[in-house]
């Protein structure tokens, strides 16, 4: 058995960590390309998401090096993740790539059938073996959470850019590669110590929450690098979600102390007290929020034809009247040109900085929605 997975951020850090501790043979997709688009599109229904053609373009990748099997992540309700396994695995058969498809769905689905699922994957190792490989796991994650935390602080703020993304780059290298906890923390300490010495600019900076979709807020290549981009513009990013946030909700089922998404639905309440989907509530409840905590606006990203992502645009004009926060949507896919994201992330920068400007001076502070 090879398994394979696909790409989300950097979710192979903590899968690989699973996997190897249990022993389990892992075939890593290559980072995700123009060529994993262009085999996603080719073979995907036209209007089905981005993440779906991403994810199939990692899967037929990573079936040219090898992998048999695949591990992916199941869901519920409106929001098509959940049914991403079942169109995939057909995909995979007609084009005669005869792969395993292992699909954990969420906990509250069927405790039953993800034991057996996960009996089916580590065979005669005992629970304990897993429990430890869990926990392994999930220590990796809050150590990229943690250094990923630290990079959207500083990227506005350091003298030396390159030499930042330089140190991040090694901090993950050095992640994946810690053989156990201590060797994890001491890892974790030393980069962020080095990326504090970094010589710094005064400030203030402008602060955005970044929102939307979970894939698409934390993939690189789905959002075409923005908070890179925004970093670079001398703006702050804060996510609304995390990768351990999003591991603790849908494998755990918020059981774990970390923070996430809970309270965000009871913001989003008086504007939408429905689950409809993904992150939809959760996104409108994180509007709010970081209307409450003072940021300058909000970005909002979400793969073309996301319903869940697209019954939260549609209330967001009301968040932004009512809290007096600019917000910026972008509906992302194959055919997103990279100069017209960077030319409203430029003009929605501007904006947010002379608003600014206007609430320092005394003046009735404008909003705009967009």
């Amino acid at each position: 058995m090879k398994i394979t997975y696909p790409h989300m951020g950097n979710l192979y850090i903590v899968i690989r960590a699973l996997l190897e501790s249990l022993g389990l043979e892992l075939v890593l997709p290559p980072p995700t390309s123009r060529r994993t688009v262009e085999l996603g599109v080719r073979h995907a229904p036209e209007f089905a998401c981005f993440p779906f053609k991403l994810n199939l373009g990692n899967f037929i990748e990573a079936y040219e090096l090898g992998a048999d099997t695949i591990l992916m992540a199941g869901g519920v309700g409106p929001c098509r993740f959940g049914y991403y396994a079942q169109v995939q695995r057909e995909i995979l058969e007609d084009l005669g790539y005869h792969m395993d498809m292992v699909v954990l769905e969420p906990p509250d689905t069927s405790w039953r059938e993800l034991r057996d699922k996960i009996r089916y994957l580590i065979g005669r190792k005992s629970w304990w073996e897993v429990i430890k490989a869990i926990r392994f796991a999930w220590f990796k994650a809050r150590a990229v959470d943690v250094v990923e935390e630290q990079v959207l602080y500083l990227r506005p703020r350091v003298q030396q850019t390159l030499e930042l993304e330089k140190l991040y780059r090694e901090a993950l290298k050095k992640i994946d590669e810690a053989p156990d906890k201590k060797s994890l923390d001491r890892v974790v300490d030393h980069y962020l110590a080095l990326m504090k010495g970094l010589p710094q600019k005064p400030g203030p900076f402008l602060r955005v929450g970044l929102v939307g979709e979970f894939f698409t807020v934390l993939e690189p290549f789905a959002n075409y690098d923005i908070e890179r981009r925004l970093g670079s513009l001398g703006v702050e990013v804060n996510r609304s979600i995390y990768l351990s946030a999003w591991i603790n909700e849908h494998l755990f089922r918020g059981l774990l102390r970390v923070k996430g998404l809970e309270h965000t639905k009871e913001l989003a309440a008086p504007y939408l007290k429905s689950f409809v989907g993904g992150h939809g509530r959760e996104t409108v409840g994180s509007t709010v929020d970081y209307a409450l905590q003072g940021y300058d606006g909000v970005i909002h990203v979400a793969p073309f034809t996301c319903m869940p992502e697209i019954v939260a645009h549609s209330i967001l004009p009301a968040v932004s009247k009512d809290y007096g926060i600019p917000t910026l949507t972008l509906y992302l896919d194959e055919h997103s040109g990279e100069a017209g994201i960077v030319t409203r992330l430029e003009a929605f920068v501007d904006l947010m900085a002379a608003r600014r400007e206007r609430k320092l001076k005394g003046e009735a502070g404008k909003w705009i929605f967009t």
